[in-house]
């Protein structure tokens, strides 16, 4: 293991700015990186990050103290049986049959009902106006709570990821945080207890009925389910939507393929989640000693994985600083479940449970709004942000189209 002085600080604002040439170096120069701000070792290769991701030495006991304080105990940090019946408890509501028959209603009428709010304006900031609030929309209603409360969720969304994302421990940031755990519960709560008495044909419902082995969840862990999946089911999509069509404007002929073909959409969203993954980083904490990335790390230690360096890595993908939807190391069929080529979702025993939401929320999303802006465009004198440390993003995408009953210009890259 060593320490590179060349290698900006994660906390750093060049690291800020455009984490990707750090990663380059780290991967080359220092695979095993001790990060002294953090209390953490940094991992950025991919088959150290898949490993870590993977092999059972890897523990999630660090959740303990980075989620368990803004969400509760989660099915995060659970491991063997307890984690199996728990996660049994809640994953049928986001695959097949329950997925498309009772939720893809839900996901196509907030995405219309956004996308109605600005079709005939012929401009739109896709992060304000449609990212960051159709996937919050979306879990507000599947679990079937009050649509007036969209932006309140929105409000609690924001100030969970803040405190996920606080490294630098911004005080205000933490009290938010916890301030919306406390919240969030007291909101939460009674409606459980509601539910459990008067059961409708919801998610919450569905969570409070749900049984496995004669084990189902307390109220308390439903309230931290929910806000898991405020966090995790909206961030990752919120992220992603805005990722997919920035990386496709820039690259108008894979727009146009897209456009096209429809069916090109999962492997468009697969590879912009490999190339500006919405979640940058994700700790484990070995329960031994462990070897790897050229060094030993202490059992009991945080191991930093750096999905955004893993997921181009030149020694996994090829060429893999350039977004190729058409790239030969994607598989439909695999790139949203636990055999996933790229990062993003993790792997193994905790890979993302909502991982066929989020896909089949990029697709109706993207479907919808190339149908409602047939000429999309960046909006004049745009320049791409990006922000975050833990989770990245587009901090704006303003982009211009023709709105319906004009003429549209030519379709770019057609």
């Amino acid at each position: 293991m060593t320490t590179v002085p060349e290698v900006p600080d994660l906390l750093s604002p060049e690291f800020a700015t455009d984490p990707y040439p750090a990663y380059r170096v780290l991967r080359e120069q220092a695979p095993l990186h001790w990060h002294e701000a953090t209390g953490s070792y940094v991992v950025s290769r991919y088959e150290d990050v898949r490993r870590a991701f993977k092999d059972e030495v890897f523990s999630t006991q660090n959740y303990g103290w980075q989620l368990e304080p803004v969400h509760g105990r989660t099915i995060l940090q659970l491991d063997g049986r307890e984690h199996s019946v728990r996660r049994a408890l809640v994953a049928p509501a986001f695959r097949g049959r329950e997925l498309r028959e009772r939720f893809m209603p839900v996901i196509e009428r907030n995405s219309r009902e956004l996308i109605d709010a600005f079709r005939h304006q012929g401009r739109v900031d896709l992060v304000s106006q449609y990212a960051t609030r159709f996937p919050i929309n979306v879990i507000v209603d599947m679990l079937g709570l009050d649509r007036s409360d969209h932006d309140r969720f929105h409000h609690w969304y924001t100030a969970i990821i803040s405190f996920l994302g606080n490294l630098s421990q911004d005080p205000r940031v933490r009290e938010a945080g916890l301030r919306t755990h406390d919240e969030l519960a007291a909101y939460l709560i009674p409606i459980i207890r509601r539910r459990r008495e008067e059961p409708g044909d919801d998610l919450l419902s569905r969570l409070c009925l749900a049984e496995v082995d004669g084990t189902r969840m307390t109220d308390e862990e439903i309230k931290a389910f929910c806000s898991l999946l405020l966090a995790a089911g909206g961030e990752t999509t919120d992220k992603a939507l805005a990722s997919l069509f920035a990386n496709l404007v820039a690259h108008p002929e894979q727009l146009a393929a897209v456009r096209q073909d429809r069916s090109l959409i999962p492997r468009a969203f697969a590879e912009s989640l490999r190339f500006t993954p919405p979640v940058q980083m994700i700790m484990r904490q070995p329960v031994q000693d462990v070897k790897i990335g050229g060094g030993t790390v202490p059992a009991g230690s945080t191991i930093t994985c750096l999905i955004g360096a893993a997921n181009r890595d030149p020694q996994r993908f090829a060429d893999p600083d350039t977004f190729d939807l058409f790239r030969d190391e994607l598989a439909e069929t695999t790139s949203f479940s636990a055999a996933a080529e790229h990062l993003s979702f993790a792997l193994g025993r905790h890979f993302c449970v909502g991982a066929l939401l989020a896909e089949a929320e990029v697709r109706v999303g993207v479907n919808d709004l190339l149908d409602a802006m047939p000429d999309l465009r960046p909006a004049p004198g745009t320049t791409l942000v990006e922000q975050g440390l833990f989770t990245r993003g587009l901090r704006e995408l303003p982009l211009e189209f023709t709105p319906p009953g004009r003429s549209p210009s030519p379709t770019p890259g057609a």
